[in-house]
């Protein structure tokens, strides 16, 4: 793969890398350095992507670890106390993006790569270095979560 080609592929993908690096950061300013710095790495490294069918999945892989990274430097920087809330979205979306967020990771990460990226359960494995198994339960636990938050601890109240 040509460097324009590398870098053709990257700005279709950049939609998406920022979808991916809101479900893991509150912060934009967290979000852009997390994109900029594993958009840094992939060029840095895409001699060692082997497979051109697996750069997107790569790409991502790359993101998650970048966005953990700084969650991880934030920890350190601040006390539990002094963390900023996590921006809320306006709109009907609210309710749903507050229940998202009261998930654990991993439930919520592979519900996003499924539901709003369109990932099928196959690649979200590839992508999370988990087994297809793995995935499916986390991604059922998520949903049962999500359901017990949006209609309450009855889910007689929610039509299925």
């Amino acid at each position: 793969m040509t460097s324009d080609e590398f870098a053709e592929r990257i700005v279709a993908m950049m939609q998406t890398l920022y979808r991916v690096s809101y479900t893991q950061l509150s912060q934009s300013c967290d979000r852009d350095e997390a994109v900029q710095e594993c958009l840094y790495k992939a060029w840095e490294k895409r001699q060692q992507l082997k497979d051109e069918r697996y750069m997107q999945t790569w790409i991502i892989r790359i993101l998650i670890n970048e966005c953990h990274n700084i969650q991880r430097k934030r920890e350190r920087e601040l006390p539990m106390e002094e963390l900023p809330e996590r921006a809320a979205p306006t709109g009907a979306d609210y309710e749903l993006h507050d229940a998202l967020f009261g998930l654990e990771e991993s439930q919520r990460l592979p519900l996003v790569l499924y539901y709003v990226e369109g990932y099928s359960v196959g690649e979200i494995a590839k992508i999370l270095h988990w087994p297809q198994g793995t995935v499916k339960s986390r991604m059922r636990r998520g949903r049962k979560e999500l359901k017990k938050t949006l209609c309450g601890e009855d889910s007689l109240s929610c039509e299925t």
